[in-house]
């Protein structure tokens, strides 16, 4: 680290796979030492329990105790996401593979450049929140999200970083089901929405 270069600059850069691997490895270590298991959609069901749904329906009824961490857990997301989103942003695009910027390119979508002006990973010619299409766009896909997370009782790092550390077939199962439906958007999904 040069004289210049401060702590804030090498965070705000993007990380290799293996700094985030082993961050990851951590956080599932840490979770399977106190007990917990990692995962984020457990919170919509805490959320609702906080709200009184459990007064109305039985499943909701939780001992809240118990899930204190994961209150803590999506907090500390939020305020993270906030920090990240105004402090440690980098005019670094994501590095894709040019194939990957071809292909986009065909569908009329302009990445990595959305990157280069700040505007994180998400391609805003399609998901825009200061577009009606691109505002039911991000609610239905929240819609979809939670009602799937639950009704395959669990989310993506729940099954794909903790289900399969435990080596459960169930999250196996799931996993290949999550690549399906990615294989699904991106191929056919994607350029119908791109088109709209």
């Amino acid at each position: 680290m040069t004289e210049s270069t401060s702590w804030l600059d090498i965070i705000s850069q993007p990380w290799s796979w293996y700094v985030s691997g082993a961050a990851i490895t951590l956080v599932v270590f840490l979770n399977n030492w106190l007990g917990k298991r990692f995962g984020i959609s457990g919170s919509y069901e805490v959320a609702c329990s906080l709200l009184g749904a459990g007064k109305k329906i039985s499943f909701f009824k939780r001992d809240l105790k118990g899930d204190i961490w994961i209150i803590a857990f999506v907090l500390g997301s939020i305020l993270g996401g906030y920090i990240a989103s105004q402090y440690l942003t980098s005019d670094q695009a994501v590095v894709i593979s040019e194939s990957t910027i071809a292909y986009l390119n065909e569908l009329g979508i302009a990445y990595p450049d959305a990157d280069t002006r700040g505007l994180g990973m998400v391609p805003d010619t399609i998901f825009n929140l200061s577009s009606p299409k691109g505002i039911l766009l991000a609610v239905l896909g929240g819609l979809l999200v939670g009602f799937g997370s639950r009704y395959g009782r669990g989310c993506t790092s729940g099954h794909a970083i903790n289900g399969l550390a435990h080596f459960q077939l169930p999250s196996l199962v799931t996993v290949i089901g999550f690549f399906i439906g990615g294989l699904l958007m991106v191929h056919f999904i994607f350029p119908w929405l791109n088109a709209l």
